[in-house]
């Protein structure tokens, strides 16, 4: 581990560069899958996008091999349920960063079928990652704001027909959907401007996580509740993770059963069952926020660097 012999620092420059490294090989050897999806012949396009979750499971694996070198990585996990590789899973967890995907790709690997999230569609257009993930059959979703909602009410169903597709594909093979059910990453501002009754987490968005329970509820294992806890950094946490500054990171993972009552409803449509499907979201979402009060009282905050006076 090469922390303990290089500063922060430098150990995040190395991360970076090794990822991107990775990324950009992955990327060339997923290309000739990518353009042969494009071919409108469905098994060759099944073909394309199991080969290409092959090589990004490759990544993954190379990518932990690659923070075990840099880092002196300690986290602490508990997971409290065993998890089955053939088994389909829908997973929910807070989200702070964007680190909160590789720690859910490490946290998964050969533990669950290989994840997919509910992207924003804004993500197709960044370089490497946004094909790769289309390719690989992620589901993208369009936000739209009050404004254009009222002007056009039809865009409600748009984010809710791609979840229908994208559970009809998930139907045929084991996967793990990846849902971050408050939307967005959390920051102080966005609660307190949203008005979230929680410390340390958004309102939850429960409606596409209805919808995808509806399409595949009866496939799935259970919903594993994942909860990330970071040192508290001056830094961007993404930065301080890169950096090695996150090594003690903490992690809960945890399987809840399904309710059988809320498998199937109208979410949109029926007042009383969009009620209780909240009732217990919100119930899900109190444990989550109280346990996150504990994890992140146990990690000590980082300090900002101050520059040394001679």
């Amino acid at each position: 581990m090469l922390s303990v012999i290089f500063p922060p620092s430098a150990i995040g420059v190395l991360t970076v560069v090794a990822m991107i490294g990775w990324m950009t090989t992955c990327f060339l050897l997923l290309s000739p899958a990518i353009l042969l999806k494009l071919v409108p012949y469905r098994p060759l396009q099944r073909a394309c996008a199991h080969y290409c979750i092959w090589i990004a499971t490759n990544w993954v694996r190379n990518n932990k091999l690659l923070f075990r070198l840099l880092h002196a990585e300690q986290w602490e996990v508990d997971l409290r349920a065993q998890l089955e590789p053939g088994r389909n899973y829908l997973v929910i967890s807070n989200h702070q960063s964007w680190a909160d995907i590789v720690v859910l790709f490490d946290l998964l690997h050969a533990r669950a079928p290989f994840p997919r999230f509910f992207l924003k569609w804004e993500l197709i257009y960044v370089p490497v990652i946004g094909l790769a993930c289309w390719a690989m059959d992620f589901p993208f979703m369009r936000r739209h704001d009050r404004r254009a909602l009222q002007a056009h009410p039809e865009l409600r169903h748009q984010d809710l027909e791609t979840t229908r597709r994208a559970c009809e594909l998930y139907r045929t093979e084991p996967v793990t959907v990846i849902n971050f059910l408050e939307g967005t990453r959390f920051t102080e501002t966005k609660r307190v401007a949203r008005q979230s009754p929680y410390r340390h987490l958004l309102r939850p968005k429960a409606g596409g996580m209805s919808f995808t329970l509806n399409a595949m509820g009866e496939q799935f294992a259970g919903v594993i509740d994942v909860t990330i806890a970071y040192r508290p950094t001056p830094k961007p946490l993404l930065w301080s993770f890169a950096c090695g500054e996150q090594d003690q990171l903490a992690i809960h993972a945890d399987v809840l059963p399904i309710p059988p009552d809320l498998l199937h409803g109208d979410y949109e449509n029926d007042a009383e069952f969009r009620q209780r499907f909240q009732t217990w979201i919100n119930g899900v979402w109190a444990r989550k926020d109280a346990r996150l009060d504990r994890m992140s009282n146990a990690r000590p905050a980082l300090q900002a660097q101050r520059p040394a006076h001679p």
